[in-house]
């Protein structure tokens, strides 16, 4: 079933509340995928508004083609490419980043909103 134009917007917030509830409660992984999922939300919205097909439903494929497009903010571009880092061997981040926080960025980047 598609996604319309107002249903993606629950779909982010219920992933931004599942990852914002999984920090509360100490599980930062299940957070940094929740926040990934968010984004994918939101770039496959941006995707539809702007007519670039992707037949992915996966917020990593989203997020990898989103790297490809040329025309997209410096600001974008970083957000992704944090969304995308794999975890060390102790399930953390090589570097410091809020990827809650960097999935509302990418909303507010992408959508203005």
């Amino acid at each position: 079933m598609a996604t319309t134009s107002t249903d993606w917007k629950a779909e982010y917030q219920s992933e931004i509340d599942m990852a914002e509830a999984s920090r509360l409660a100490g599980n930062e992984g299940r957070a940094r995928v929740c926040a990934r999922r968010a984004a994918g939300i939101v770039v496959g919205e941006y995707f539809r508004f702007h007519g670039i097909e992707c037949r992915s439903a996966s917020a990593y494929d989203r997020l990898k083609m989103l790297l490809m497009l040329p025309d997209i903010p410096s600001s974008a571009r970083r957000a992704a490419e944090l969304l995308l880092l794999k975890v060390q061997e102790d399930y953390t981040l090589p570097v410091e980043a809020d990827l809650i926080a960097e999935a509302r960025s990418l909303r507010q980047t992408l959508l203005k909103e």
